[in-house]
């Protein structure tokens, strides 16, 4: 796995663009080499700040939305179409003003479907869908964007909950969860690390005191973002609040 690299910004809302032109740059990069990219979406204020930023400039038309898949890297259980699951909050923030291939939009189940109150049936059939998208247990994603919690976790991989210490599943259903709603999916750490780059999104004095854990050597089954890496690049992108914590010189400045 990578070692972490860190690009800290003065606030939330330079990282949002900043962050946004680096994610339209890897896209057209990967959709020049191989006609596709794939992009794991995050929630959260900092996945969705992301979003809109993407939204609002004019070079998100260098993308061709229709040869782009997205996936999630974890939902709430809940029926389609309420306000407090991602895909709902992504919709609303960028996604329904793009010319986006309805087929690669690839939103995880929803409580009112077909699996009803089985989440671990509809954890199962997500990680089912990754695997016929690709080569392997999932597709080769090219940038999976996380949001970092106050707790340290990332997606819905909660510290020292069972979800965590997944070591085969891609996809897991989560029950217990200590913010509401309890009940979710997630994509496991060993899904994560497929992915070819790995974002952390990290904003604000709340996520100070977890970036600086995750990034010093705590175990992942107790900061889960600690073990959140990707294959050739794990990167953390933070405002200068969140990286008011952080040992200097801890990791290398990344480039872009």
């Amino acid at each position: 796995m990578s070692t972490p690299q860190l690009v800290v910004h003065r606030d939330k809302e330079l990282m949002a663009e900043a962050a946004a032109a680096r994610l339209i740059t890897r896209i057209v990069d990967a959709q020049a080499v191989r006609g596709s990219a794939s992009v794991v979406l995050t929630g959260g204020r900092n996945g969705n700040g992301l979003l809109k930023a993407l939204g609002s400039t004019p070079a998100r038309d260098a993308i061709d939305w229709s040869r782009l898949d997205l996936w999630w890297g974890d939902e709430r259980y809940l029926p389609e179409g309420d306000p407090e699951r991602n895909v709902t909050q992504a919709r609303e923030a960028l996604l329904d003003r793009v010319p986006l291939d309805p087929a690669r939009v690839h939103a995880m189940p929803a409580s009112d479907g077909p699996y009803g109150a089985d989440v671990d049936a509809a954890a199962a059939a997500y990680a089912a869908e990754l695997a016929a998208a690709g080569d392997g247990a999932v597709p080769a994603f090219d940038v999976l964007m996380l949001g970092v919690g106050p707790d340290t976790h990332v997606a819905s991989l909660f510290p020292e909950l069972p979800a965590v210490r997944e070591t085969e599943r891609t996809v897991v259903g989560v029950r217990g969860a200590p913010k509401p709603p309890p009940v979710r999916i997630s994509l496991t750490l060993p899904a994560i690390r497929s992915a070819k780059e790995v974002w952390l999104l990290a904003a604000g004095e709340d996520k100070a005191k977890a970036a600086a854990i995750a990034l010093s050597g705590a175990g992942e089954v107790q900061a889960p973002a600690a073990g959140a890496r990707g294959r050739s690049r794990t990167l953390w992108l933070l405002d200068a609040a969140a990286a008011s914590e952080l040992p200097r010189g801890l990791y290398p400045p990344a480039s872009a």
